[in-house]
């Protein structure tokens, strides 16, 4: 049970690292069992990492070359979910594809061992799921939670009340299977919603005593927007160093810019905020048994812009219905379809600036790790949350 070894380390790819060469040695056996049972022990190569690496000693693993390219051409990892499975390993299952997303990247996942790595794949898993099961009702102004289990303020945001545990009250307000009724919210902060629910399963798997402390921050105080970001995701890629357009990992949060100046004015398209689901679709948040295709999602952004109108009070809106004839209309167009799609597919363009850009972002964010430990979500103090 060992994968082929290369003498020169590769860049990205799943790198395990450690203080000490026992625990490296135990750490890529694991990861290694993983693998076979996931049926990819032949389809992966390994590196040491440099000799003087500071924080310890280094193991990268990686897709193989020739099956990277013949499976993920051009780091397109649309495809990774209709190769062929294992035995005992069904399609539907998220894990696999999420590792070799991850082997493909060419930005490196560094962990501190094999259960940390196990950890943050089941995270990825968590906020699949979770995300498939979310529907929600869009508003951009008005908000609603489960009002038996959710309490807002103006200073703290919607709080979870005493008594109710955090996870249920997730799921009451994303999934209406629980309750029967769709609760408003920007695309963002559903996001928000969705990741730490994920992050709460996990912690109720391998680390109860965060849980514990997130339920407490949740009754004092909702961590939302940058400082949400700052605490409980990274993000890789960067518009100096962007991530290949067509590159996604399950369970990733990404944004789609609106790369249209006036219809970008419309509150709450300037964008949209998804997660990536795996086999080539992202989250529909509004019909969630419509995810989106890349094709579809660079479609629905570009027809924004032919269905702006100034509402009675002057304020400029988007008619949803006039952008559905038009993604409707330019599918069945070939040729329009990929005159589209040439504009829409570029790498957006910095904040502010509307010329040629496209979409798609040059970055995308997942959660951090919550291994006891080694964790790196660290709830903020009282002191440091804003209000």
């Amino acid at each position: 049970m060992t994968a082929a070894h290369t003498p020169s380390p590769r860049t990205g790819g799943i790198r395990l690292r450690t203080p000490s060469a026992d625990a490296l040695a135990a750490a890529s056996q694991s990861f290694l069992a993983q693998l076979t049972q996931l049926g990819l022990q032949h389809a992966v190569e390994t590196a040491n990492g440099p000799p003087s690496l500071q924080e310890g000693v280094e193991t990268s693993f990686h897709l193989r070359a020739d099956l990277a390219e013949k499976w993920a051409p051009g780091l397109d990892t649309a495809g990774l979910t209709s190769l062929p499975q294992p035995g005992g390993h069904h399609a539907s299952d998220p894990e696999r594809e999420i590792v070799l997303a991850m082997l493909l990247s060419p930005v490196g996942f560094v962990f501190a061992g094999h259960a940390e790595l196990a950890s943050a794949v089941r995270i990825r898993r968590n906020l699949v799921v979770a995300a498939r099961q979310t529907a929600l009702a869009f508003h951009t102004t008005e908000v609603d939670r489960p009002d038996d289990c959710w309490h807002y303020d103006q200073d703290r945001g919607f709080t979870v009340r005493p008594g109710h545990a955090l996870i249920a009250s997730l799921q009451k307000a994303t999934q209406p299977d629980t309750t029967g009724r769709r609760y408003s919210f920007s695309c963002y902060r559903a996001t928000e919603y969705v990741v730490l629910l994920a992050i709460a399963q996990e912690l109720e798997h391998c680390n109860p005593a965060l849980l514990a402390e997130l339920q407490q921050q949740w009754e004092r105080r909702a961590i939302a927007s940058g400082q949400f970001h700052d605490v409980f995701l990274h993000e890789y890629g960067s518009m100096q160093a962007p991530l290949p357009p067509r590159y996604y990992v399950p369970g990733d949060r990404l944004w789609f810019r609106n790369p249209d100046a006036h219809s970008s004015d419309v509150s709450g398209y300037e964008g949209s905020w998804v997660f990536y689901l795996g086999g080539g679709l992202f989250t529909n948040f509004w019909k969630r048994e419509q995810p989106y295709t890349l094709t579809a999602k660079c479609m629905e952004l570009f027809h924004w812009r032919h269905a702006t109108y100034r509402d009675a009070a002057g304020e400029l809106r988007i008619d949803e219905d006039i952008v559905e004839e038009r993604v409707k209309a330019s599918m069945a167009d070939p040729a329009e379809m990929a005159q589209i799609l040439a504009l829409m597919l570029r790498l957006r363009e910095p904040a502010g600036v509307y010329q040629s850009g496209g979409c798609i972002d040059t970055s995308r964010e997942y959660p951090r790790g919550v291994w006891p430990g080694s964790a790196e979500l660290v709830l903020p103090t009282p002191e440091s949350l804003p209000g």
